[in-house]
């Protein structure tokens, strides 16, 4: 897995051992435009260019994504499961408690901080997520 996210669709399916169909390449260049998506924001992104598609055809692409290890799979507390392109850096995200904007973060500065618990308990770690929770800059202002 790389950090960044291969630009062309069919490259990345086909290098993940996936059959490239129309419904997942619009899948896949929703999220190119819209990281952290929803499949319900997935879904509505596609919709007008793909009127026979479904919902569920959007949750299994994305599913199909995931467990092939394109796409990142997000589930910020409280919130619908969000999938991101950018995959295989371990980088965290902020999450604004008004109104939801997720943006990236990476991982803690130094040796890999985030890997290290305080104990493992006899676990073998290959990632950490980790949530930062607060307001975005244009909440921040409109609460001020």
């Amino acid at each position: 897995m790389t950090a960044t996210a291969p630009l062309d669709a069919a490259e990345a399916m086909r290098g993940a051992g996936l059959r490239v169909t129309e419904s997942r390449t619009a899948v896949y260049s929703a999220l190119l435009d819209q990281p952290h998506a929803s499949a319900d924001a997935i879904f509505a992104a596609i919709a007008a260019d793909l009127p026979r598609t479904s919902l569920q055809s959007v949750y299994n692409a994305l599913g199909d994504f995931a467990d092939a290890g394109i796409v990142r799979r997000i589930e910020p507390a409280g919130q619908s499961m969000l999938f991101e392109l950018r995959t295989g850096d371990n980088h965290h995200h902020l999450v604004c408690t008004s109104c939801g904007a997720v943006e990236d973060v990476d991982c803690a500065v130094g040796h890999a901080p985030c890997l290290t618990p305080s104990h493992a308990h006899g676990f073998t770690i290959s990632t950490a997520e980790v949530t930062y929770w607060g307001l975005c800059p244009a909440c921040a202002a409109a609460a001020a």
